[in-house]
């Protein structure tokens, strides 16, 4: 199964927000590219929010470019098999902590947001990882700075986003 079938199979499972995930499924219909990069009508992107052991705390990432505090995720890759691992790919690597687990259920949400030109938008499938006890995290070449926030913490340093996020993987715990 491609990753472009797995996309479409994962988004008509996932039984939240209906407007938006048509949308995504609409995005894929019309873009056989739709899960990479180069297609410049925007594109399906993975994200995880990692959540400590203890269910206190997520780790965001000072994100470089966009200097913004966001979880952890960006494109697929050809090598990812579905949008689950392409998550928890890119959750690892931004991370630096390994043997994260995705929680069971598939995604928490799902964002779409603008970016500049030549693509225009991201399609994000977000999941939430939690990280396994003893977890040290480790800045990537992505990241300005990698934190540890309480959940009460979240709202004073991201964006709405992940703040929707968060309270979505709180629901889902």
């Amino acid at each position: 199964m491609s990753l472009h079938d797995d996309a479409v199979l994962v988004l008509k499972a996932y039984e939240g927000q209906p407007e938006l995930r048509q949308t995504y499924l609409d995005h894929l219909s019309a873009h056989p590219d739709g899960m990479w990069k180069a297609c410049e009508a925007g594109h399906l992107t993975a994200s995880a929010l990692v959540i400590d052991p203890e269910r206190e705390r997520v780790l965001l990432t000072l994100h470089k470019k966009l200097n913004m505090w966001l979880q952890m995720g960006g494109h697929c890759e050809p090598g990812d098999a579905t949008v689950a691992a392409a998550a928890l790919r890119e959750a690892e690597e931004e991370s630096g902590v390994a043997g994260l687990a995705l929680l069971a259920g598939g995604p928490v949400r799902l964002d779409r947001h603008p970016i500049p030109a030549p693509c225009h938008w991201h399609l994000d499938v977000q999941y939430a990882a939690l990280a396994p006890a003893g977890a040290v995290e480790a800045i990537s070449d992505e990241s300005l700075d990698l934190r540890w926030f309480g959940y009460d913490e979240v709202a004073q340093v991201a964006d709405e986003s992940v703040v929707r996020l968060l309270e979505a993987t709180r629901a889902r715990l």
